[in-house]
């Protein structure tokens, strides 16, 4: 009897299962207009966009950051479609003023209108779920290029008749790597409004605007024109992967396994994306790739070797009461006046603290003496560890100071030898000359390049190129930002208010025992 009852429930659930209705993919019509947000987790990103979208007049049109930058894709005009991008440019002459640049379509790489919503060929459903509120249809696709398996998720509703346009809710990718057994990649799409109605006159450019070719090499071009065609189902050889080939083949990268590889390209990936993605947003910086861009948060958080103590710095209280009334400039750049030695690459090693130790010294000896001098980081990697810093492995600038007070000086990197982005596995015993000087309080030579901390989590620091870093979160001090502080110097004083100097005084020490001898020091001036 129990085996009968089985299988009634058996056939009961298939039958049940075949009377169901199979689900048509959702369409979206063949024009329409839609506002939305883009994340993309791993880049610290979330873009808001504006979209057009027109099959039948092969015309499309997205802008960035609330028009911003605005974005045409026309594929009726030219033999192949050409690519327009309207955007704010600031040179020597002038201030954010709006440039038209255009990329014409090739045979072998047509520009066609592009889209904001998935195509849902090889999508299948999957279930029904309400999302923020509203009750939807699920679908989803899973593919595997190599290595790669990416899942792609939609969630739609149909609030009118069969027949009509389906909206779109929210849209998601979720990229796992199977060498490397990670997700590499992830993006989020919240689709805001959505509409089948576009007005065709959106397609046409700004009445009097002249386009002209990019500036520049021509390989971010296409990345510059559609940003959103390496965002949205992207292919898997995209113009990220081509600016890849080029950014080893620039800065001379060899990684020593595929493995490695994948590993870089992802994190350039979401480096590339983070870059473009806050140029388009009208800041008053701007970023661009450089060689840190293949590298892992992990790895970037290493190099922030500002370690944040308790322990009292003994700095010196400014005597502000001295200098009631005395007129200092507004700013001042040491840079025009060879104060500051060229930058230097710290490597993968928390160090910046020793840069910014010897910065400070450099340019009060140059105040002094007229000449730059280029000191030893390496020197207060490898010998400051008795003074709580830890080499690579982050440390304090006054530390620094107290360890050259106390022995004596700091040498030259000429003298004591090259930066490693390591501490010296054997040391050796050096004696170099000095110099013996005093310097002024709050005169125009004694308003050094300054050492600041400031809170170098955020990947805006990595990638910068040009312009100020302005708002709440580019404060000097802070408190400790996630992720640790990065020291730094400031070539570029800008004294809106009294500030506490650095009161030194160089004099000459003798040479002593040791791997850490005498060389140019800084002193206390009541010491």
């Amino acid at each position: 009897m129990w085996c009968y009852c089985v299988a009634a429930v058996l056939l009961f659930t298939v039958i049940g299962t075949e009377g169901k209705a199979v689900l048509s993919p959702p369409e979206f019509g063949k024009t329409y207009h839609v506002k939305g947000v883009i994340s993309l987790p791993y880049a610290e990103i979330k873009e808001p966009f504006e979209a057009w979208f027109d099959t039948a007049g092969k015309s499309s049109r997205i802008d960035y950051y609330y028009g911003q930058v605005c974005t045409y894709q026309l594929a009726t005009q030219q033999p192949s479609g050409v690519s327009y991008k309207i955007t704010p440019e600031t040179t020597e002459e002038e201030l954010n003023v709006m440039k038209c640049f255009q990329v014409n379509g090739t045979k072998d790489e047509p520009v066609s209108p592009q889209g904001t919503l998935p195509d849902l060929q090889g999508f299948q459903f999957l279930r029904m779920e309400y999302y923020s509120g509203s009750l939807c249809e699920v679908w989803q696709n899973v593919t595997t290029v190599g290595y790669k398996k990416n899942t792609y998720t939609l969630w739609v509703s149909r609030a009118g008749a069969p027949k009509d346009p389906a909206v779109p809710h929210h849209y998601e990718m979720m990229g796992y790597d199977t060498l490397l057994g990670s997700h590499y990649d992830k993006y989020l799409v919240d689709y805001n409004e959505f509409s089948p109605k576009v007005d065709p006159k959106v397609f046409s450019l700004p009445e009097g605007m002249s386009c002209g070719a990019f500036p520049g090499p021509g390989l971010e071009h296409h990345l510059l024109a559609n940003p959103m065609k390496d965002l949205i189902h992207p292919p898997a050889t995209g113009h990220a992967s081509r600016m890849f080939g080029h950014f080893k083949e620039k800065f001379q990268r060899r990684y020593d396994d595929e493995r490695e590889h994948h590993k870089r390209e992802h994190a350039f990936v979401h480096n590339l994306r983070y870059v473009h993605s806050k140029n388009r947003a009208g800041l008053s910086f701007s970023l661009a790739l450089n060689p840190l861009s293949d590298r892992t948060v992990t790895e970037l958080a290493t190099m922030r070797g500002r370690r944040h103590g308790k322990t009292p710095n003994r700095g010196l209280p400014f005597p502000s009461s001295m200098y009631d009334g005395v007129q200092v400039p507004d700013s001042l750049d040491w840079r025009l006046y060879g104060a500051v030695t060229p930058v230097k690459d710290q490597a993968i090693c928390g160090s910046c603290w020793s840069f910014s130790t010897t910065g400070a010294i450099e340019g009060a000896l140059f105040m002094k003496t007229g000449q730059q001098q280029v000191l030893s980081q390496q020197m207060l990697i490898d010998c400051s560890w008795g003074f709580g810093n830890n080499g690579c492995d982050g440390g304090e600038e006054w530390r620094g100071y107290e360890w050259i007070m106390k022995h004596g000086g700091i040498a030259t990197t000429e003298t004591y030898g090259a930066y490693m982005g390591m501490r010296k596995a054997n040391l050796r015993n050096i004696s170099c000359p000095s110099i013996s000087c005093r310097l002024d309080p709050w005169t125009e030579r004694t308003l050094p390049p300054e050492p600041v901390a400031a809170g170098g989590a955020h990947p805006e620091l990595h990638q910068r190129h040009v312009g100020q870093r302005r708002g709440p979160q580019a404060s000097a001090v802070q408190e400790r930002p996630r992720g640790g502080q990065h020291r730094r110097l400031a070539p570029v004083l800008r004294l809106l208010q009294p500030r506490r100097l650095l009161r030194a005084r160089l004099r000459q020490h003798g040479g002593g025992p040791g791997p850490c001898g005498a060389g140019r020091g800084l002193r206390d001036p009541e010491g």
